[in-house]
């Protein structure tokens, strides 16, 4: 029998018997203030992080915040947001073992997995924003598959980054992932799905009026409880593991004022308020919509029907049955966040 099929084989018979299939996977301590004190003498740049729920704004954010000269963020690292994650690079436990063992002089007695860690992730960040000739540097990674457990493996690593976190109204997100999937990844769709894809092809009006839902039961369901969970999540945790170093912005009041917001965020930042032409690039930047023209190049006949980025579509796109579903679920947090529940 072939040795890695004979593994496999094993490894199930012995988890069917109740024993673990194999080794626990080693999991690297937090990050000490000492450390990362030590990490900034060698990578000093400024760190930041942009989380947020699938379709919240976090692409946008990141091409108005890395307009100013001093800022620069890329996109989707998803060293904490999802798997396998950053810290799959020391998971294995002979890793773990290796970067811990007390003949391993150069560990100073303690586990070195935090500092690797950081260091990889670090340069990573630092090597982009060395070629941008920026002094201060982020990443943005929606945070929606682990919710508030991406918030605490970000804090083991950059206990001292500063974090931002977009909110948009759960319903038009949900309405705006909905049909990011029928355009962007229909091979992954229901076959309950894929019909409700193919009518609104075929004849759009009534999902965009109201009349025929875009969502089984089940699904909108599974999307206004995850947009739950990942803003009462993540912002309970940002606000306790961060404190002064959180920051919160909502999508909408972006769109309504654009200037005002993003000099909010680049003061948080520490980065420089005097910026010259920088209110002129960001009202240009906010004329495009790449996400939009990709949509439309891809699916034009599922986009074309679609204002992108539009506020409040779920006023005129949910029925009478999404409405009290998702309100049944959401609405206290909508209301929390400034969202009423009232369709007019």
């Amino acid at each position: 029998m072939n040795p890695p099929i004979k593994k496999r084989l094993w490894n199930a018979l012995r988890a069917l018997r109740g024993a673990p299939a194999g080794p626990a996977a080693h999991e690297a301590p937090p990050l000490r203030e000492d450390e990362a004190a030590e990490a900034r003498l060698f990578f000093p740049r400024e760190k930041f992080f942009i989380f947020g729920h699938a379709r919240s704004g976090t692409t946008m954010l990141t091409r108005l915040i890395r307009l100013h000269p001093e800022v620069h963020c890329n996109y989707q690292a998803h060293f904490f947001t999802r798997p396998p994650l950053l810290e799959a690079l020391v998971a294995d436990p002979a890793v773990g073992e290796w970067l811990s063992r007390d003949s391993n002089r150069w560990n100073r007695g303690r586990d070195l997995s935090p500092v690797v860690l950081r260091a990889a992730a670090d340069f990573i960040l630092e090597r982009d924003a060395q070629r941008a000739g920026k002094r201060i540097v982020g990443d943005k990674s929606p945070n929606s598959l682990l919710d508030g457990r991406a918030v605490r493996l970000l804090h083991n690593v950059y206990p001292d980054a500063r974090f931002i976190y977009i909110v948009r109204d759960g319903r038009d997100a949900a309405l705006s992932h909905r049909f990011q999937s029928f355009i962007d990844f229909p091979e992954q769709l229901s076959r309950q799905d894929l019909k409700i894809r193919a009518d609104f092809i075929r004849q759009p009006e009534p999902y965009l009026n109201g009349a025929v839902s875009l969502f089984g039961k089940a699904a909108l369901r599974r999307a206004a409880e995850g947009w739950v969970r990942n803003v009462n999540e993540t912002h309970q945790l940002g606000g306790v593991l961060y404190a002064e170093r959180y920051i919160t912005l909502r999508y909408e009041d972006l769109l309504e004022d654009p200037w005002s917001e993003m000099q909010r965020l680049w003061n948080f930042l520490g980065a420089a308020a005097n910026a010259p032409d920088l209110r002129a690039a960001l009202e240009a930047e906010m004329q495009h919509n790449p996400d939009a023209e990709w949509q439309q190049q891809k699916a034009r006949e599922i986009a074309e029907p679609l204002q992108k980025g539009r506020r409040g579509s779920w006023r005129e796109m949910f029925t009478p049955r999404d409405r009290d579903l998702f309100h049944s679920i959401a609405g206290s947090t909508l209301q929390a966040w400034g969202y009423p529940l009232e369709s007019g």
